[in-house]
């Protein structure tokens, strides 16, 4: 009988040629245990949606509760779902000024119901993107994403898309009244974790209410928490048209949503009816998980430890090896300036029971996004064991 491992290699598909093959057993907290009851501390958090670790209890009810009641019941925005109401409802009082919520099941389909939102709207056919972001990789999303080294393969995509330089005081000139929207990082993240200059974002702001078209921010990555703030936007005293948010917005659970003004979501509603449609968009588990994850936020003050936290890395973290170390909150990229150091010290820290990655536009440094919940014992002992990594180059 052929074991798990290989029923893996030869039924599940994979995307690279190595994948980590991992054979988790179970999670807990900050931790993963495999089938031979190694443990490795989660300083990824799954890239993002562990906001708080695995299996928080308060969110393991929410979704054991759900999950007594009703699971799918009809395709999104037919029915009213206690969980989708109760969410949404939370979260646009977190929220200046957007009001409805479009739930879908990830990020990269709130990328393309904002898409197609902002063109439905404003009945124009291009869009504003930055080189070296990443909203996803079905094919609208994927349009989006420059350099092209994850995407020319699947060429022809979407015509229509112009790309700046992230922070480049140019790149407003782009925008103009053929212009349907402009998408932007509130923390490039695939890029190394670059935040923004606050007069950069401003400036696309201004220019966007001049040309009139819409402004999407993207917090799939950087929202619930991750930058030290709900929503990292709320820092530069600007408001989106458009919010994309995922990852984290499920607590672990496949959830996303775009959120908006609800007269402009009306959008969608006529002209066709139906104009954007998801079967599984905001399925009442996975909404009863993350309207769980926010309450938790909210009540916790988790999210006013994270600078505490994030210090205690950084403090920790120096070293020769390390050409520069730039965070948002707790999100860190580790830069060694060389993709090979970079490889070895993640194979390395897997070794000795931690779990890191690498960034897809920005091989040359590690990625340190732990959940929330982590502890200042756990801290150490992450950096303890990167240090060793870089010790051995």
């Amino acid at each position: 009988m052929m074991t798990q491992r290989q029923l893996f290699f030869r039924h599940v598909a994979q995307t690279s040629p190595a994948p980590l093959a991992l054979e988790i057993d179970y999670a807990e907290g900050c931790w993963l245990y495999d089938r031979n009851g190694k443990k490795y501390l989660d300083l990824i958090a799954g890239i993002g949606p562990s906001v708080l670790g695995h299996r928080h209890p308060k969110v393991q009810a929410a979704v054991q509760a759900q999950t007594e009641r009703y699971w799918h019941t009809l395709v999104y925005g037919e029915f009213v779902l206690a969980p989708q109401v109760q969410y949404a409802s939370l979260l646009v009082g977190q929220l200046p000024g957007l009001d409805s919520v479009y739930f879908v099941n990830s990020g990269t389909e709130a990328t393309e119901g904002a898409m197609k939102l902002a063109k439905r709207h404003t009945g124009r056919p291009n869009i504003v993107a930055c080189r070296n972001a990443y909203h996803g990789t079905t094919q609208g999303a994927a349009s989006l994403m420059s350099p092209d080294v994850f995407t020319q393969a699947f060429y022809p995509l979407l015509p229509g898309i112009r790309h700046i330089d992230f922070n480049d005081d140019r790149a407003p000139d782009m925008i103009d009244r053929h212009t349907a929207a402009v998408i932007v990082e509130t923390v490039q993240g695939e890029a190394g974790v670059i935040p923004p200059r606050p007069e950069w974002l401003q400036a696309l702001r201004r220019r966007c209410d001049e040309t009139g078209a819409l402004l999407i921010l993207d917090e799939i990555q950087a929202g619930m928490g991750r930058t030290g703030l709900l929503f990292a936007f709320t820092r530069y005293d600007i408001v989106p048209d458009i919010l994309l948010l995922a990852k984290g917005f499920g607590g672990g659970m496949p959830l996303g949503a775009f959120v908006a003004r609800r007269g402009l979501m009306q959008s969608l509603t006529h002209d066709p009816v139906l104009g954007n449609i998801t079967t599984f968009g905001g399925h009442p588990v996975s909404a009863a998980a993350g309207l769980a994850t926010l309450e938790v936020l909210l009540e916790s003050g988790l999210i006013g430890k994270v600078q505490e936290k994030a210090a205690m890395f950084a403090e920790r973290l120096r070293h020769p090896a390390i050409r520069e170390l730039r965070r948002a909150g707790l999100w860190f990229a580790v830069d060694l300036g060389d993709a090979e150091k970079v490889q070895k010290v993640i194979r390395h820290c897997l070794e000795h029971g931690v779990l890191s990655d690498w960034f897809l536009f920005n091989d040359r440094s590690l990625r340190i996004a732990p959940p929330l919940t982590i502890d200042e014992h756990e801290i150490a002992f992450a950096c303890d064991v990167i240090l060793d990594g870089l010790s051995a180059l």
